[in-house]
């Protein structure tokens, strides 16, 4: 599985009992304008429904997608955590509603984190090997 995306995180709140919910806080590993791949100890099944809030946080203020809906397309297991695959209800590539465009902004930021890092760690390791 690939690495946590860098400063992205997505939130949502899971039921227990009749009046007790739990805000939930877990990392992503993938994103993309079809869904995304989150890793957690909560129990879900494909076929559920989930409604997330993904927050890039930023120097100086952070991006705010709330009321992402999904649905749980794919379950794997990986130690005592499960990777689920997520789908987006809907979102469209074409869509220019307000959380389409905040989705849209967030994958452009990170797509630029991303690219800047491996400039960075192709870099050192040239760095490294000019020295040696």
């Amino acid at each position: 599985m690939n690495e946590e995306l860098p400063d992205l995180v997505a939130r949502f709140r899971v039921r227990h009992g009749l009046f007790r919910k739990e805000t939930v806080e877990v990392r992503l590993y993938e994103l993309d304008s079809y869904g995304c791949v989150m890793k957690t100890d909560k129990l879900f099944k494909p076929g559920d429904t989930i409604t997330l809030d993904l927050i890039m946080d930023m120097p100086f203020e952070e991006i705010r997608a709330e009321g992402v809906t999904g649905l749980v397309t794919e379950k794997r297991k990986h130690c005592s955590n499960f990777f689920y695959s997520i789908d987006f209800f809907q979102l469209e590539s074409g869509d220019n509603s307000p959380l389409s465009e905040k989705l849209r902004r967030i994958r452009e930021v990170l797509l630029k984190k991303q690219s800047l890092k491996s400039r960075r760690s192709s870099n050192t390791t040239n760095g490294m090997r000019q020295l040696a």
